[in-house]
């Protein structure tokens, strides 16, 4: 397997995955109301905030310059998870964070030509703690999580980037805020 082109060794070529890294105490917070919410057959990942969903392998290096760049020397970003949001089969958190929002939209102008409908279109940053229930079961869920629901701050210490095989998702790179 080259993971420098990202070839999965079947003919295909992996996608890279952008994400914002939570600090460990909410990165934990985040994975207990997976544990505890996401059917376990599904729960394959840490909980996340993704930024891109799907960038060509050939950005590899650029992406890499770019996330070091938004990284180094740089404060984290202020964040909160600030309300619920349904997904229709599930229930995220949203996450309010105007310099992630700013950090997302740069990096979505260097890479415009090639980013996918998905990727190209409105950002709604979240981290999805519930999904692929019905839709009954996620309308109770956020209905019992909005009645003692308080905004919190959230640290974001990182942004990452990942190869996407079909499974769990495979570390790239790892660039930490100062």
């Amino acid at each position: 397997m080259n993971s420098a082109i990202g070839d999965t060794g079947i003919g295909t070529v992996a996608p890279i995955i952008v994400t914002a890294l939570f600090g460990r105490a909410d990165a934990a917070w985040f994975d207990g109301l997976r544990r505890e919410y996401f059917p376990p057959e599904r729960n394959q990942l840490a909980a996340h905030l993704t930024m891109f969903h799907h960038l060509p392998p050939s950005l590899e290096s650029e992406l890499k310059r770019r996330l070091t760049d938004e990284t180094r020397q740089v404060r984290a970003p202020w964040a909160r998870a600030g309300g619920l949001m349904s997904l229709g089969r599930g229930v995220a958190f949203r996450i309010e964070s105007p310099e992630l929002v700013a950090i997302r939209a740069r990096l979505a102008d260097a890479f415009g030509g090639m980013l996918t409908p998905q990727d190209a279109g409105g950002w709604r940053p979240h981290v999805t703690i519930q999904n692929k229930v019905t839709p009954a079961a996620a309308k109770v869920l956020l209905a019992s999580l909005q009645r003692d629901f308080v905004p919190r701050e959230v640290e974001i210490a990182g942004l990452g980037a990942w190869w996407y095989r079909g499974g769990p998702w495979e570390p790239l790179s790892r660039h930490m805020f100062a």
